[in-house]
């Protein structure tokens, strides 16, 4: 039994309305206990007015949207109270609701309820805090693609596939007897095994561009003291947001800001200029400066001539691993510039070459934009350890290993195939095998 529980769905401020949410299989009872009207003969989806009740006093009046389960968002029935939006009256109505029989909701229990009665899978679950966290109208239309279920359905080939390689050796294992079966025998699984990673290879490129569009990436700004970082921060923000002086060591701490760039959120980070100092501030600041570049998707390497001088050699050793643009700037003041080399001027706001870059090494194709992709974490993590199982499981093949032990390979490349869509917590190995033969048992 799912017992009834309870939360509010907008934000907990004053506004013209707020919608409280309830669901549970008693619902309708916890409701009529503390509604004007009764609605526990409620057979499909309808919408009552009336008033919340807290005894003989109203509360307030309110509309009221009774889902029957299982067309609603959790499967269960549920009831959305539109009240007025005065934190006072939502809250009371939130606490006669308990008093009557629900509880509180923890985080995300709506949406986990609505993934444990197959209203969605995990992917399609995990897309919805993702839409609410978009900050650019493509990361909402990378999460949509995966909340209407089109990222889900670039697994269902890989669960195809090797769910009928897993079965078929299962098959070839236990019912020996079945002839007319096609044998599961190395060159099979060679084929199958590399056929998926070509294909998983390809999702996982595509979804590491997609994370890019869904998440944004952090870009560091770094350079040696006045050479025009915080001038560049300030000029791609389009704002002072740095204090910029001809002082060497003005910038003594991280200096954040954002920005969208072809709908790519850049989370920037101006930082305090790096060279030897004695200055414990100043020295505090470096080691910021540091540690924020080793968490840096992309950095943004600032030099003030084309002369390097020892500090500018080494910030640039600091960088040289890690995915980087070399940028000029005071292209005002240099005469002859070399047309492969990145100038700008962030002082006369001439910045528009160094956003043309930024977008150039992401390398991001209208493709990445428009098409379907698994797109963060732990759904690429997973991906990169199908195809470790099915090297090994290759490996083992090319090596004579028996089947039964690459079966293991391949076994667990399918548990985590279940596990990127959430359906790895019912999973049956005899289920999978004859879902797919008919073995006449």
């Amino acid at each position: 039994m799912f017992e009834t529980i309870v939360a509010l769905a907008t934000p907990p401020m004053r506004s013209a309305l707020a919608i409280v949410r309830l669901s549970g299989d008693d619902v309708f009872e916890v409701i009529s206990k503390m509604f004007s009207r009764d609605i526990t003969k409620t057979i499909k989806s309808t919408i009552y007015h009336g008033f919340i009740l807290d005894g003989d006093d109203k509360v307030d009046e309110v509309v009221l949207l009774a889902y029957k389960g299982p067309k609603s968002f959790t499967g269960e029935d549920s009831v959305e109270i539109m009240t007025h939006g005065s934190p006072l009256i939502f809250n009371k109505v939130i606490n006669l609701a308990i008093k009557n029989g629900a509880r509180m909701a923890v985080r995300g229990e709506f949406s986990s309820r609505s993934y444990l009665h197959n209203k969605m899978d995990l992917l399609q679950a995990e897309s919805i805090n993702d839409l609410i966290n978009a900050e650019s109208e493509e990361s909402k239309k990378k999460s949509m693609m995966a909340l209407t279920g089109e990222v889900s359905n670039l697994i269902i080939p890989i669960k195809k596939s090797l769910g009928d390689l897993l079965s078929l050796i299962e098959v070839n294992i236990n019912y020996p007897e079945y002839t007319d079966i096609e044998e599961a025998d190395y060159k099979k699984i060679v084929d199958v095994s590399n056929e998926n990673i070509k294909y998983i290879s390809s999702l996982i490129k595509s979804g590491k561009k997609g994370k890019i569009i869904k998440d944004g990436i952090n870009v560091a700004i770094v350079g040696k003291p006045n050479v025009g970082k915080s001038s560049i921060l300030n000029a791609l923000l389009n704002e002072e947001k740095a204090i910029v002086t001809n002082i060497k060591g003005t910038t003594r701490d991280v200096v954040e800001g954002k920005m969208i760039l072809n709908g790519i959120v850049i989370n920037l980070f101006d930082t305090a200029g790096i060279r030897e100092s004695n200055d414990m501030i100043e020295s505090k600041g470096i080691i910021k400066s540091e540690e924020t570049l080793k968490k840096a998707d992309l950095v943004l390497v600032v030099f003030d001539s084309t002369t390097l001088d020892d500090e500018d050699k080494k910030v640039l050793d600091l960088v040289k691993d890690r995915l980087h643009i070399i940028v000029y700037n005071k292209s005002d003041l240099i005469s002859k510039k070399d047309s492969k080399l990145l100038f700008v001027s962030a002082l006369n706001k001439d910045i528009e070459p160094l956003k043309a870059k930024i977008i150039e090494v992401l390398g991001l194709s209208k493709e990445d934009y428009d098409n379907p992709s698994i797109n963060n974490a732990r759904e690429i993590g997973l991906l990169e350890n199908i195809v470790e199982n099915l090297k090994l499981a290759i490996s083992d093949s090319k090596n004579n290993v028996p089947i039964d032990l690459i079966n293991v390979h391949i076994q667990d490349a399918y548990l985590k195939v279940l596990a990127l869509l959430g359906e790895d917590h019912d999973f049956d190995i005899a289920n999978e095998i004859f879902s797919r033969f008919c073995l006449g048992k």
